[in-house]
């Protein structure tokens, strides 16, 4: 990357949450996978055996990272993998091998991928968990195998490895704002789950919920699942405007449900009628957004969740780097900052234009060729 391309990100990208503008089969690795006590103040962190001569040896042979969305196929999830990828790159001498079940309610099938890739002993293991409680025997199963293990985008209960996530809970809260202010502190609102049981599905819906205690004049009348596909989400958001013609505002909380329930605010001729917060920034949501049918994006990212976390496996084996965990941030995105360039960045990545901050901990590599 050149001097004048890297400096805007250097110090662009400082805030969490933007605010309203205006207002994601080699040899045993020698390191092993610790963590602090659940409930412990302190983070979540992996502590190196990768010392010496074994650390030495690590640097030497190429590693195989499996990198495991909780999907695949979906615009977000490919914004991981582009991360993972371009943080194998600058590396070197990795090979990230990418892999996941055709939809999130897969978890036995999840279960049974991951498995298989510590039967081959990858040198580490790195995955969004379809389900939080389902997934902990498999974190246990790599720490067992001292496979270093860490999660991505949704964790486990209990988290015993550090996770590379959103703040979701501080996310949502960012949706009741929005609410309330453009819907001037009075409405009826209704949330739009996707798969109750998932970390990240129950910490947004907290949030929402949390946030909505602020607001007395915000009301909540429906919340509803659409198990993370599209066409289900548009039924149940005709249900949920069929029952409340006079529905105020709408959160789907993640990239199916926003396409879905915003073809069905389309369709129903409510664009401008009913206030749309939308989570991620799929080309579909953006288009949404630029339209009008969509008020604002909660937009994660999802390329530093797996650049950081690619980075920080390898350092971890070849160096007995600690890793701990990562908020990766959290930005609202409205037509009218859409088209700055840090949300540029947000929201078309690159391994050339990477959206990182200037406190990443990992930020040297982005300048590696």
């Amino acid at each position: 990357m050149n001097t004048q391309k890297s400096r805007w990100w250097l110090v662009a990208l400082t805030i969490p949450v933007v605010a309203m503008a205006g207002c994601s089969n080699g040899p045993s690795s020698a390191s092993s996978s610790t963590s602090s006590a659940p409930g412990s103040s302190t983070s979540s962190s992996s502590t190196s055996g990768a010392g010496g001569a074994a650390g030495a040896a690590s640097a030497g042979k190429k590693l195989n990272v499996a990198v495991i969305p909780k999907a695949v196929g979906f615009d977000y999830w490919t914004h991981v993998k582009a991360g993972a990828q371009c943080a194998a790159q600058k590396l070197g001498n990795v090979n990230i091998e990418w892999n996941g079940v055709s939809a999130e309610t897969d978890v036995t099938g999840q279960i049974n991928m991951l498995n298989g890739y510590l039967s081959r002993h990858v040198d580490a293991l790195i995955y969004a968990a379809t389900d939080a409680k389902a997934l902990v025997p498999v974190t246990q199963k790599a720490q067992q195998a001292k496979i270093p293990v860490y999660n991505i985008d949704s964790g486990t209960t209990p988290q015993t490895v550090p996770l590379f996530a959103t703040d979701n809970v501080q996310g949502a809260k960012e949706v009741a704002k929005l609410m309330n202010t453009a819907l001037h502190g009075h409405g009826k609102v209704a949330l739009l789950e996707f798969q109750p049981g998932s970390m990240t599905n129950d910490q947004r819906k907290q949030g929402f919920i949390e946030g909505l205690k602020k607001y007395p004049g915000l009301k909540l009348v429906s919340d509803q699942a659409d198990q993370s596909d599209a066409n289900q989400a548009l039924n149940v958001t005709n249900n949920i405007l069929t029952a409340n013609p006079d529905l105020n505002g709408l959160f789907a909380s993640n990239e199916p449900g926003v396409i879905g329930a915003s073809h069905a605010v389309s369709q129903r001729n409510l664009k401008g009628k009913v206030v749309m917060v939308g989570w991620d920034a799929a080309p579909d949501e953006v288009k949404a957004l630029s339209s009008g049918e969509i008020t604002a994006l909660i937009v994660q990212n999802p390329f530093r969740m797996g650049f950081d976390s690619v980075v920080a496996a390898v350092e971890h084996i070849r160096k007995g780097v600690a890793v701990t965990k990562e908020d990766t941030g959290v930005y609202v995105v409205t037509t009218k900052n859409m088209n700055q360039q840090q949300m540029k960045a947000i929201l078309a990545p690159s391994c050339t234009n990477p959206p990182l901050k200037s406190s990443d901990p990992w930020l040297k590599y982005v300048h590696m060729k």
